[in-house]
């Protein structure tokens, strides 16, 4: 079995670890809670984890609002009365975004007493709903948005922006509950899983208010990662996992990668995180995983057998529909020879298509869950292995 085929298989062992329904069903199954209950689910892993609370709760969801990015409804949810399902705009906001943001406030504000509200929010969620301050427009919440994308800001400035000029993030959610008993789960891609900052901190804690909203963390990158090393230990791979997500620059990051793989004990890496790309005002078609990709085959020397994989968790990159890329030595001349410019594409942020040219690119089509970046290395060339790795392969 060749590298390329081991590292896509490790990247699927990382996503069903962390698949929203799975991960959700799991944590309700035992909650013992026997009164009725509505379902608010945010994010681009929405309807996923809508699916694992129907698992757990059957006929005790009297209503659930899914919001999730376009192309992201799981057609399993299809035909619920009990289910509305708004698709919203994701990564730059719209006009459906403001709508979406006002439904989910009203149906919050508006829910019975007698009703246990649970919040499903995974990465996304910050486009795909919002509620402004007076005195803000959509064009200001696009500006921003689409300043802080080009510049590269970290999830943290971004957010801290965003919640200027909203009635939702920073713990907004929280505050129409007014107190009130809830539950939210998460699936996580930000450092530190901080709840305040997941979907901007929609249901983030807010200071000197009284807060009954229990809080969860069901998925994150460490729990991806994990499962692409223990993959690898079932093929026969000692691939090594570093704890500390990745973060900055694309550039930067695959430097590091293919810096720390050349010098790896074992056969390979595997890395969770998320790095950032300072987009100019033309570029080519992108994201941040094809960019680091195609920085790193740059990098590699012509007799080095290092493949190595970088794919965003749910399966899009940036504003195109690759997953990411999966790269080797080869990567380069195959552009080359079908005609790309490589390095006029990479200083143009058009990695996508000299990818594409070498038939790297990666497709998973959405995923159901969105923890962040994953990066996979394999050292050495495995059909030089022996016939016992061949076997274990």
């Amino acid at each position: 079995m060749s590298a390329r085929h081991s590292l896509l298989e490790l990247f699927d062992a990382a996503l069903r670890a962390v698949d929203g329904r799975a991960c959700v069903e799991r944590v309700l199954r035992y909650s013992g809670y026997e009164g009725m209950i509505a379902i608010f689910a945010v994010g681009k892993a929405a309807s996923a984890m809508t699916l694992g609370a129907l698992q757990s709760f059957g006929d005790m969801v009297e209503s659930a609002l899914v919001i999730t990015k376009d192309g992201h409804a799981d057609p399993a949810l299809e035909g619920d009365a009990r289910v509305t399902v708004i698709e919203s705009a994701h990564p730059l906001p719209d006009s459906r975004s403001l709508e979406a943001g006002a439904e989910l406030a009203r149906r919050v504000s508006e829910l019975p007493g007698s009703r246990f509200p649970i919040f499903l929010v995974s990465g996304g969620s910050s486009s795909l709903v919002e509620l402004l301050q007076d005195g803000h427009t959509l064009a200001d919440l696009r500006a921003l948005n689409e300043r802080g994308l080009a510049a590269g800001w970290g999830i943290a400035t971004l957010n801290a922006e965003r919640k200027k000029l909203s009635r939702l993030k920073g713990g907004g959610i929280a505050r129409l509950l007014d107190g009130r008993d809830a539950l939210a789960l998460f699936i996580s891609d930000v450092p530190r899983d901080d709840t305040g900052v997941i979907g901007s901190g929609l249901l983030g804690e807010s200071v000197g208010l009284v807060d009954h909203v229990v809080r969860r963390i069901v998925a994150n990158v460490d729990m991806a990662a994990r499962a692409a090393r223990d993959a690898g230990l079932a093929r026969g791979l000692d691939v090594r996992t570093r704890f500390a997500r990745f973060a900055g620059d694309a550039q930067a990051v695959a430097g590091e990668f293919v810096a720390a793989l050349r010098e790896a004990e074992g056969d390979g890496l595997v890395w969770g995180g998320e790095s950032t790309v300072q987009l100019p005002a033309r570029h080519g078609r992108g994201g941040r995983n094809t960019h680091l990709a195609l920085a790193a085959a740059r990098l590699l020397k012509a007799d080095e057998p290092f493949t190595i994989l970088a794919a965003g968790t749910d399966g899009t990159d940036g504003p195109t529909e690759d997953a990411g890329a999966v790269i080797d030595a080869g990567t380069i001349e195959r552009a080359e020879l079908a005609g790309c410019d490589v390095d006029r594409a990479f200083r143009g942020f058009d990695s996508g298509t000299a990818l594409e040219a070498a038939g790297d690119l990666v497709h998973t089509g959405p995923t159901g869950t969105n923890v962040g970046d994953i990066l996979i290395g394999i050292k050495r060339d495995l059909a030089a292995r022996g016939p016992w790795a061949a076997r274990m392969l």
